[in-house]
């Protein structure tokens, strides 16, 4: 596990890094250092409208871009930071509306192509052409829409847990809806963020108790930081957003001037995808035989004892599937393949 800053005293989050916990953390201006010189520093970029708060490890030529999904921030990364850190330069940014970053206020401003279109500036932000890119949850969502609408700016794709939207909708059972009954509940005005916040975000902590296979997946001081983020100021109405902006749109195909590949459902980057196979809220059935909405090389590896927070659950075998990947010179995106 992670160690935790003492909370009695709690630091500017831009401010602070995180260090594994079999390695001692100090504080530095600017960021802090592990034993082993990890560092994991903060900033900021401004990517079109928006200012993304970042975390950052690592000083490679290759770009890694790691998204975090709901409710949750940067510090969903912090078991693959300083691992990937070592060989890359990786970027895990806090997506528009959630900690700190920028909270435009409308449902409208977290469209998939918005959060999309912020993946894409933030690649240019790092002075780069194309990038890796790993995505949990809502961030597995928006990294296959960059892989789907721009896959000249990525070099692979890694997506934990939720299944291209092709897949998605092919493989939607009346299980699945009722798995998924709070997607339609977060419909509402209002009352989720009044359900969600209650209690001191007691059912928020709850989730992240009783949701994993492995019970020491997240320590209280885990919960605190996240408990923290979404009591920034417009996070939680922000990232509920992204249901009521997007949800009854991704179960319908879309329609429109977009091109035909980028409305067929097919990826033509390679590909990993990582499945915890105790996932509560994502089902097996609905990521069955994804390899058909893929047209360029594919892995899959499943984690019997894992469930949804599979980056936070399984951190060894989460870490070396990323690394293998990642390092796979042979399965890099051409040109050609992202115009096929």
């Amino acid at each position: 596990m992670i160690v935790g800053v003492d909370l009695r005293v709690r630091p500017s989050w831009s401010m602070m890094t995180w260090g594994r916990a079999d390695t001692q953390v100090r504080p530095v201006l600017g960021f802090m250092k592990t034993e082993r010189d990890l560092i994991i520093q903060h900033g900021y970029a401004q990517v079109g409208d928006v200012r993304l708060h970042y975390a950052e490890c690592g000083s490679g030529d290759e770009l890694i871009v790691l998204l975090h999904g709901f409710p949750e921030f940067w510090y969903s990364w912090r078991h693959q930071l300083p691992v990937l850190g070592k060989r890359y330069h990786v970027v895990a940014p806090d997506m528009r509306g959630f900690n700190l970053s920028d909270k435009p206020p409308r449902v409208e401003d977290y469209l998939i192509e918005l959060l999309v279109a912020d993946v894409v500036g933030l690649i240019r932000y790092f002075g780069k052409e194309r990038a890796a890119i790993v995505g949990h949850d809502w961030g597995a969502a928006v990294a296959w829409g960059v892989a789907q609408r721009h896959p000249e700016t990525v070099s692979k794709l890694a997506t934990l847990q939720v299944p291209p939207p092709a897949a998605w909708r092919a493989n939607f059972t009346l299980r699945q809806l009722r798995r998924s009954w709070y997607m339609f509940f977060f419909q509402l005005p209002r009352l989720p963020e009044w359900w969600a916040r209650a209690n001191d975000f007691a059912r928020v902590e709850r989730m992240y108790k009783t949701t994993t296979v492995q019970s020491d997946a997240f320590s209280d001081a885990d919960i605190a930081m996240y408990k923290e983020a979404l009591r920034q100021p417009g996070a939680l109405t922000a990232s509920i957003n992204y249901y009521r902006a997007n949800v009854f749109r991704s179960l319908i195909r879309g329609r429109g001037g977009d091109e035909k590949r980028k409305l067929d459902g097919r990826i033509r980057v390679p590909t990993l995808f990582i499945y915890g196979e105790h996932d509560f809220a994502v089902l097996p059935e609905t990521v069955r035989d994804l390899g058909r909405f893929i047209n360029a090389p594919y892995r899959e590896v499943r984690i019997p004892d894992s469930a949804h927070w599979v980056q936070n659950e399984a951190i060894n075998e989460v870490n070396a599937a990323l690394l293998e990947f990642l390092a796979d010179d042979s399965l890099k995106a051409t040109s050609a393949n992202t115009r096929a």
